[in-house]
């Protein structure tokens, strides 16, 4: 007998669903915990909480939720005008920045157009590129730090490219592309080609390392800019993004974009946040202190990582027990049942990394401190089952990286 399930496109029915970080409420229900004893470090969000001001903004605003929010989000467009010098008709307002994402792939790609990509980069990419029948093109990572390789993207590129993705810094890496060689990368690709530049932790990266890239917007028509409200702004739980591109893109992007898309709430909140310049200076600090913190607790322990620009670390597992292909899998679940929620990433291909999101001193203290239990779990194992990935999708990263970050 036929059904609907037979009208819908194959390349739909293959998409494997997106799977978030486990929430604290599931694993204390799981494990016996209260929910206060549970530490989340799997999503990469900001452990201060949201901003003050975006709090006070936020309330102030719940006193209206019986009319719908501003559709063409006005006040949050001059907010960002006002922080950054920009246009407001270059700027798309999302559900997260994830909408950003799937706005581009609903505007640009098609069945029979080619998605550009690096391995072991954000998911929503493909997903996106998936769900409008696209072909994902992905681009084996460098093998010093599994970043984007920016000369084999063009070796790639043909005429049927239509959206190259980079993200900079890379989810779930952590890699960073030098704004030289980023910027010479988008002046060479054809106008045709819509490069989009994720910019999820852009706000986590030093002075030092900084580049315009609402300026390279400016300059180049095919080059859009996503940024995000969730990490360092701590506006996670209320989903609010935005892109930064030509008017003409932007045009676009809004003939598909769903009215209303971002609520009340989240406006009022991100057009406060992003004045509370002592919060966000206060986040990167915490930021930088964790890492560290990490750093030197694991390194005690034995264990390397990959260098980070953002505010998660990509720890190697693999010279921990070589014999184990699931690594990061095992260490995970041993973490869970100490209430510690991290992250395993072998979706990404990574299957013998962990990522680790950066807390506070004492989330950082509590992961630390239930990780030789996890050790000496993985280092018994002795299941040799398969793994989610290809052995080659691992077996790429140089023991060079983790000799030094041992």
């Amino acid at each position: 007998m036929a059904s609907l399930n037979q009208r819908v496109p194959s390349y739909l029915k293959a998409i494997a669903p997106y799977q978030p970080g486990k929430p604290i409420a599931d694993i204390a229900r799981a494990y016996g915990f209260q929910e206060d004893q549970v530490v989340k470090l799997a999503s990469n969000e900001n452990p201060l909480g949201m901003s003050p001001k975006g709090r006070e903004a936020m309330l102030e605003a719940a006193a209206d939720l019986g009319r719908y929010p501003d559709g063409n989000g006005f006040a949050l467009k001059q907010a960002l005008s006002k922080k950054f010098g920009l246009d407001p008709a270059t700027i798309t307002l999302g559900n997260g920045s994830n909408d950003i994402l799937e706005l581009v792939a609903h505007a640009f790609l098609a069945p029979g157009k080619e998605s550009l990509m690096s391995d072991h980069s954000f998911a929503v990419y493909a997903l996106a590129s998936q769900a409008v029948g696209a072909t994902i093109v992905s681009v084996p990572a460098k093998p010093d730090d599994l970043g984007h390789d920016l000369q084999g993207f063009k070796q790639r590129i043909t005429e049927k490219t239509s959206v190259v993705w980079i993200a900079n810094p890379n989810n779930p890496t952590g890699s960073f592309i030098s704004a030289a060689e980023l910027e010479a990368f988008i002046a060479e690709l054809p106008a045709t080609v819509l490069v989009v530049l994720d910019e999820a932790y852009t706000e986590y990266l030093s002075e030092q390392d900084s580049y315009p890239a609402f300026e390279w917007a400016r300059r180049y028509p095919n080059l859009l800019v996503s940024r995000s409200f969730s990490k360092a702004y701590g506006l996670a739980g209320l989903r609010v993004g935005y892109g930064v591109a030509s008017a003409e893109v932007t045009d676009l992007l809004n003939r598909v974009r769903q009215p209303f898309n971002v609520n009340s709430l989240a406006l009022a909140a991100a057009s406060a946040s992003l004045f509370d310049d002592e919060f966000l200076t206060r986040s990167a600090a915490l930021n930088r202190q964790g890492m560290e913190q990490i750093q030197k607790g694991i390194q005690a322990l034995g264990v390397g990582w990959l260098e980070s620009w953002g505010n998660f670390l990509l720890i190697d597992l693999r010279a921990v027990q070589p014999d184990q292909p699931q690594a990061g899998q095992k260490v995970y679940e041993a973490l869970l049942s100490k209430g510690v929620i991290t992250r395993p990433v072998a979706n990404y291909g990574l299957a013998g990394f962990l990522r680790v999101s950066i807390g506070t001193f004492d989330e950082n203290q509590s992961f630390l401190k239930a990780m030789p239990f996890a050790l000496e779990m993985l280092r018994g194992s002795t299941d040799s089952g398969s793994s989610l990935a290809p052995a080659s999708s691992t077996a790429s990263v140089s023991s060079k990286t983790a000799a030094v970050r041992a």
